[in-house]
């Protein structure tokens, strides 16, 4: 990390896509949990976060045990390229 290099760690990761916890019919509000279970790379985490370095995810997204479907995975490197503020899963 000294010489500039990003290292990697390996996740296997789900999506969960549910509709709104009130249960309103017409309540549009969707809510998107992207959840990470590192597999690979605990020690580099621990280190760039102590020098304040950025880390690479390698995510593999396992749709089998997911909430969401394909479609849903699909939207997701659009939803993720835009800025937090933007982010409108709806």
């Amino acid at each position: 990390m000294e010489r500039g290099t990003v290292p990697t760690a390996v996740a296997i990761s789900t999506l969960d896509v549910c509709q709104s916890a009130l249960g309103l019919a017409d309540d549009p509000a969707a809510h998107w949990g992207l959840t990470h279970f590192l597999l690979d790379g605990h020690h580099k985490l621990e280190a760039a976060a102590t020098a304040r370095r950025p880390v690479r995810l390698l995510s593999l997204l396992t749709l089998g045990e997911s909430l969401a479907g394909g479609e849903d995975a699909a939207r997701l490197p659009a939803l993720r390229a835009q800025s937090r503020s933007a982010r409108a899963t709806g």
